[in-house]
């Protein structure tokens, strides 16, 4: 009998072109000078990525759509502080990340019921019907470990895997030295082998390099 494997890989990566930074750098400035309507624009390009990394760590939508609000809120009323020589991405991550913090410490820990969904793109992971029960068990496992990580190693995983940071850009947002980010990876992993190799189940291979 095959022992399938399921592969956990990251998200494509694409990078921002210069003419892009460029545009994004004119509205801050913008904003830095009071334009709501900059505010708007910024907006719409990035909600999505503050309101599903809200989403995965928190695991709550109210929760999500507020810290989707306050996080633009905060980008106008600190705005003069943003330096436009720089992305603006990190700074959104970072925001998002600690009000998201702020909020898991005031609740209890949430069941991260579809996080191997957002990291891994379940739909074709398993493509072998006749192990499909035995993938399925696993698949459940590895949220029974994610949901079981306190939210600042849940950010890591969420960041690295679902978003597609770098292990320095990951350091960079969280504000944490780079062996920090790697050590909690390396916890995420052991935390998934451990309780995968007690009920005798095969490893989802979670890679990633470290740069």
């Amino acid at each position: 009998m095959k022992s399938g494997r399921v592969s956990i890989s990251r998200v494509a990566n694409t990078e921002p072109s210069q003419a892009h930074e460029a545009e994004e750098a004119k509205l801050v400035r913008r904003l830095q000078r009071g334009d709501l309507e900059a505010l708007g624009v910024l907006f719409k390009d990035y909600k999505q990525l503050v309101y599903r990394t809200a989403l995965a760590v928190t695991r709550d939508e109210h929760a999500a759509e507020d810290i989707l609000q306050e996080c633009f809120v905060r980008l106008f009323t600190y705005a003069a502080s943003i330096d436009t020589d720089r992305p603006l991405k990190p700074w959104l991550y970072r925001v998002t990340v600690n009000l998201s913090y702020d909020w898991s410490s005031k609740r209890v820990a949430q069941p991260l019921d579809d996080i191997l969904e957002w990291i891994s793109n379940l739909a074709g992971a398993f493509p072998a019907p006749d192990h499909r029960a035995e993938e399925q068990e696993t698949t459940k496992m590895v949220r029974e470990v994610v949901a079981e990580l306190p939210p600042l190693h849940r950010a890591v995983v969420v960041l690295f895997y679902m978003e597609n940071l770098s292990i320095n850009e990951v350091s960079q947002v969280l504000d944490l030295p780079i062996g920090t980010v790697k050590s909690r990876l390396h916890y995420a992993r052991g935390r998934l082998r451990e309780m995968l190799t007690q009920r005798r189940r095969p490893v989802p291979e979670m890679t990633y390099e470290f740069t």
